[in-house]
């Protein structure tokens, strides 16, 4: 099969009629990348939990069509767990993923297509360039996000969260997108030894049903998400490194202040120099505090490590090819 639309929705029934007409009237002419004729193609409606009749139009509609599939959560999960479903059922070689609000233009789909397909790129994410949303409600914000984003992950993406993407078929199925990692797919496949990743300038739609199921919550729980996404990549399978590090820094650091300020009060106090005792000093409760915290750093780094080597997945490896 040549190509998958994943969409993950929640309560978009109004939307949905028109945004598969859409698919199927884009997907009905030929794709110049795919030597002139029609595409082998499949839409993958993934119901995270719509309490409306979303469902109810997907069923009907995937009992008249066989290119289109269903799969509902019985309650809301989340666009994470409707992604990994999605690119575990998904068959094309070539498989794009859009918002069922109407603000990703299907229009974009030939195009995303072709860039994956030609053998290019691993993913393609969509830049949102001119944006129809609110200037201070999603627009700065967003800027801001991303320049974090970038900063951060190394990838140079305008607009990392685009529901708009299209992936090598590899990508989807070795890489896996649980929580809220969905914002940072470009670097889950990165990580996963997929580095060609690029961006294309995308049509970005005003939504014209409903409203937006994300809150500036999303920006918060963003950031979280980008600095746990880091420290697994970097320190996952070998927390000693970070753990062991800064706390042996800081019981080594710790042990010299109190140990110099034992040995300066034994020295006045030997040369009959007026002197404080050492537990009269707020330095040396800090020193003690600062041996503690470092034993603690240091036994979750231990710890850390038994819990990562005795992991059922300490060995998996994406391994590309075999001869």
């Amino acid at each position: 099969m040549d190509l998958s639309v994943i969409i993950a929705l929640l309560n978009e029934q109004e939307s949905l009629p028109e945004l598969l007409s859409l698919i199927r009237e884009v997907l009905s002419r030929p794709v110049e990348s795919s030597g002139g004729r029609l595409l082998d193609y499949e839409v993958i409606f993934v119901d995270d939990g719509s309490t409306d009749l979303s469902w109810s139009f997907i069923t009907a509609e995937a009992g008249k069509d066989p290119r289109v599939h269903g799969i509902r959560f019985r309650r809301n999960y989340g666009k994470s767990a409707a992604l990994f479903c999605g690119f575990e059922a998904s068959k094309g070689n070539v498989v794009i993923t859009m918002d069922a609000d109407l603000q990703d233009s299907p229009h974009e789909i030939p195009a995303l297509y072709s860039m994956v397909a030609g053998g290019t790129y691993d993913l393609v994410s969509g830049w949102k360039k001119k944006r129809k949303d609110g200037l201070f409600s999603k627009n700065i914000p967003s800027k801001i996000y991303n320049a974090t984003a970038r900063r951060v992950t190394g990838i140079k993406l305008h607009d990392m969260n685009c529901g708009l993407k299209a992936y090598r078929k590899e990508v989807v199925k070795n890489i896996e997108v649980y929580g809220e990692m969905h914002r940072y797919i470009p670097y889950l496949a990165k990580e996963a030894g997929f580095s060609r990743i690029s961006e294309k300038p995308v049509v970005h739609q005003a939504r014209k049903y409903g409203r937006s199921k994300f809150g500036l919550s999303r920006f918060v729980n963003g950031y979280l998400d980008l600095i746990s996404l880091w420290f697994l990549s970097k320190f996952g399978k070998k927390p000693m490194h970070i753990f062991g590090l800064f706390g042996s820094l800081m019981f080594i650091a710790g042990g010299i202040i109190a140990l110099w300020l034992i040995i300066q009060k034994i020295y006045w106090q030997s040369h009959g120099m007026p002197f404080r005792y050492v537990t009269d000093q707020p330095l040396f409760y800090l020193s003690l505090l600062a041996i503690i915290l470092g034993m603690q750093l240091f036994l979750a780094g231990f710890l850390g490590e038994l819990i990562s080597r005795n992991a059922t997945e300490r060995n998996r490896y994406n391994i590309s090819e075999k001869c």
